[in-house]
């Protein structure tokens, strides 16, 4: 799942305390942060508008996902995200060549 994010003021710091909190959940749901890094200028857009960061986050599939944005004690964290976050895209993908996610 690439992940590109947009931070509202002051919101970088609400956003790792989340991925802290975050990570147990990653792993108890099978997923694995592959990247995180911080956005630049971009060479491409339409609109010029870059992301504040980028992260690429491998889930086992879909219901993994669902599973993990559904589990209650993650719900008690989302709160953290939400008031991080300006604007985020969350956009899943799959391997070229890959069988298509059931």
């Amino acid at each position: 799942m690439l992940n590109l994010l947009r931070f509202a003021p002051g919101g970088r710091s609400s956003y790792e305390e989340y991925s802290r909190r975050a990570a147990p959940f990653l792993k108890k749901y099978g997923a694995e942060l592959l990247y995180a890094g911080d956005g630049y200028t971009p060479l491409v857009a339409e609109d010029d508008r870059g992301w504040d960061a980028v992260l690429l986050v491998r889930y086992p599939d879909r219901k993994a996902f669902s599973d993990m944005v559904a589990d209650p004690e993650y719900q008690k964290i989302t709160r953290l995200r939400s008031e991080a976050l300006s604007e985020a895209v969350l956009q899943p993908t799959r391997p070229w060549g890959s069988r298509r996610d059931a």
